[in-house]
C-alpha cells in the first residue's frame, strides 16, 4: 500500500499514529493511505518555517520572482503526470485536471511580477523637510486549508502569493486527494525555494484546530463549506489571526428572453455538469425569465443532457467522471430525493447510474429539476453535484431578487443581448462575482476572487492585489533630516502637523 507522508523542511516526514484511506473514485477501491498528523507534526513544520522565513523575507523580490518562474516551468513540464495524479484521486477527467493546474499557474504567473506589486508609496516634502513613505512587509508564517475539488489550483492561489511576498507557508490539503499537493513541495524545492518555506501537513479536523490555535501562524486562508468557513473565521480571528474563509455557493444563471438559447445550453452543460458539479463556481441554478423562455430553454436542455457522456477520468470522450467519494455520492442522491419530496419536478434522474466495467465507481448521472421554488431546502443549500435546477422567474425584477436574497453570494451570470439589462443586473444584484454571458465568472489571476454573504468570511479576496494585501502588512515611515538648528524645544510636546 502506497503511503502519503507530510512534506516538512524540504523532505518527506512520516509522522502521525492515524491514517486515512485515499480512494480511486473510478473504481471505489483504496489506492493509498495518507498519514494524519497532529499538533506535534504542525509544530515541526512551524519550527522549520520560523527558521527559514527571515532569510526568505530578506531575499530581494526579484530573486523570489525567479523561484516562481522556475516553479512554473517545472509544473508545466510535468503537467500531464500531475493531471493524471489529480484525476486518479479526485475523479475529474484529465482535461479538467489540466485546467485545474493551469488556473493555479496563472496565479504563479502573477507572482512572477511580485517586485512591481510590492512597491510602496512615497511623498517628498509632505511638510517642512518631511518625507513620508511606505512599503509592505510579509506577515511571517501563513497557512492554507484547501478543499478536495481543486487540489492544484487553490493551493497555488494561496501559496504562490504568500511565498512570493516573503512569507513561509504551511498547506493542509484535503485528505481525499493529497498526493499532488505534496508533489508541489518537491517542485518548489527543485525551483530553488529554501527548505522550510513551504510545508504540507496532512490531517483532518485535529490538524485544522492545531493550525487555528498555533500562535506562530499569523494568517489563515481557507476554502470549503460555509459552516466550516465560519468556524475557522470566528476561532481564527478570536486568536488574533488574519483570516479569509471562502464558503459554499449556489450560483444562478439568469436567462433573458432575448438570449441565444443554443449558446446558453452549451454553457449550462459545462457549468452545471462539468467536474460532476463539484465546483464552488458551478452554475446549478438556471433562472429563465418568463414562461415562454422557460419552456424553450427546457426543450433545448433535454437533448443536450441526453448527449452528456460519463466516463472514467482517463476517457478522452467523457464530459465528466465520478464524484469524489461514496459518501458524497449518497449525499447528492439524498438531495435529489429531497427535491422530489419537496414537490419539484424531477425531469431527468441521475441516481443509480452504473458504468459498465466500473460498477464500483461513484458515478452520478446528470439530473434536471424544474419548477423549483425558493424555500425548498434543496434550493437553499449547496448540492455540489451534477444537478441543475430550473427556478422560473416571472420578470426581470424577480430574476434580480432570487440570487440577491439567497444565503450564498459567490457568483451569478446573466445571459442576454440587451446591454441595459446586463448593466442594470450587474449593478443591482447582491452577489460578489458577476458574469455577463460568461457562465463561470472566475476573475483572471491579476484580479481578485471572492464572494459575499455566506460565501465568504473576511474582507479581503484571494489572489491579485487583494491577495498581496492579505499576506502582507503596510509600514509607513515619516522622516525628517534636520538642518542642524535646535528649533523650539517645546514643539516636541505638540502633535506634529504638516502646516
Amino acid at each position: 500500500m502506497r503511503i502519503i507522508d507530510h512534506y516538512i523542511g524540504g523532505q518527506s516526514v512520516s509522522d502521525g499514529a492515524r491514517s486515512s484511506d485515499v480512494y480511486d473514485p473510478n473504481s471505489g477501491k483504496v489506492q493509498a493511505q495518507v498519514r494524519l498528523g497532529s499538533a506535534t507534526t504542525l509544530d515541526a513544520a512551524v519550527a522549520a518555517a520560523r527558521a527559514a522565513q527571515p532569510g526568505w523575507a530578506a531575499t530581494n523580490p526579484q530573486r523570489r520572482a525567479r523561484v516562481m518562474f522556475r516553479f512554473k516551468e517545472l509544473v508545466e513540464a510535468e503537467i500531464d503526470d500531475l493531471a493524471r495524479i489529480l484525476s486518479s484521486e479526485h475523479g475529474k477527467v484529465l482535461a479538467d485536471s489540466k485546467g485545474d493546474i493551469q488556473r493555479g499557474l496563472e496565479v504563479i504567473e502573477f507572482c512572477c511580477g511580485i517586485p512591481h506589486v510590492m512597491k510602496g508609496e512615497y511623498t517628498h516634502g509632505a511638510g517642512p523637510g518631511i518625507d513620508i513613505w511606505s512599503h509592505r512587509q510579509p506577515l511571517g508564517i501563513g497557512a492554507g486549508i484547501t478543499p478536495f475539488n481543486f487540489p492544484a489550483m487553490i493551493p497555488m492561489w494561496m501559496a504562490g502569493v504568500a511565498i512570493a511576498t516573503g512569507n513561509a507557508f504551511i498547506l493542509k490539503p484535503s485528505e481525499r486527494d493529497p498526493t499532488l499537493p505534496v508533489r508541489l513541495g518537491a517542485l518548489f524545492k527543485q525551483a530553488g525555494l529554501p527548505d522550510g518555506v513551504f510545508a504540507v501537513v496532512n490531517g483532518d479536523k485535529e490538524m485544522v484546530d492545531a493550525i487555528i490555535d498555533n500562535p506562530d501562524i499569523a494568517a489563515i486562508s481557507f476554502v470549503g463549506s460555509s459552516d466550516v468557513a465560519h468556524y475557522i473565521y470566528s476561532r481564527g480571528t478570536a486568536n488574533g489571526k488574519r483570516v479569509q474563509a471562502m464558503g459554499g455557493a449556489k450560483n444562478h444563471g439568469v436567462v433573458m428572453p432575448d438570449a441565444d438559447l443554443d449558446a446558453v445550453v452549451r454553457d449550462l452543460a459545462g457549468a452545471a455538469f462539468g467536474s460532476a458539479g463539484e465546483r464552488c463556481m458551478a452554475l446549478p441554478v438556471v433562472v429563465p425569465v418568463g414562461e415562454d423562455t422557460a419552456e424553450r430553454l427546457r426543450a433545448k436542455l433535454l437533448p443536450a443532457i441526453a448527449k452528456l457522456r460519463l466516463g472514467v477520468s482517463t476517457d478522452p470522450e467523457a464530459d465528466y467522471g465520478p464524484v469524489v467519494s461514496a459518501a458524497h455520492k449518497a449525499r447528492i442522491e439524498d438531495y435529489i430525493q429531497m427535491g422530489v419530496d419537496e414537490g419539484a419536478e424531477l425531469v431527468v434522474d441521475g441516481r443509480g447510474y452504473s458504468l459498465q466495467g466500473h460498477e464500483g465507481g461513484w458515478f452520478v448521472g446528470p439530473t434536471l429539476f424544474d419548477h423549483v421554488k425558493p424555500g425548498m431546502k434543496s434550493y437553499e443549500e449547496e448540492i455540489f453535484g451534477p444537478v441543475l435546477q430550473i427556478v422560473r422567474a416571472a420578470d426581470f425584477e424577480e430574476a434580480v431578487r432570487l440570487p440577491s436574497a439567497h444565503q450564498y453570494g459567490n457568483g451569478v451570470a446573466i445571459f442576454t443581448r440587451n446591454g441595459h439589462a446586463a448593466r442594470e443586473f450587474a449593478a443591482r444584484v447582491n452577489v460578489g462575482m458577476v458574469g455577463i454571458n460568461v457562465p463561470i465568472p472566475v476573475p483572471v489571476a491579476y484580479h481578485s476572487f471572492g464572494g459575499w454573504k455566506r460565501s465568504a468570511f473576511g474582507d479581503i479576496g484571494q489572489h491579485g492585489m487583494e491577495g498581496v494585501q492579505f499576506w502582507t502588512k503596510r509600514k509607513t515611515m515619516t522622516g525628517r533630516w534636520p538642518d542642524g538648528g535646535v528649533g523650539d524645544a517645546g514643539s516636541a510636546f505638540v502633535i506634529p502637523t504638516m502646516g
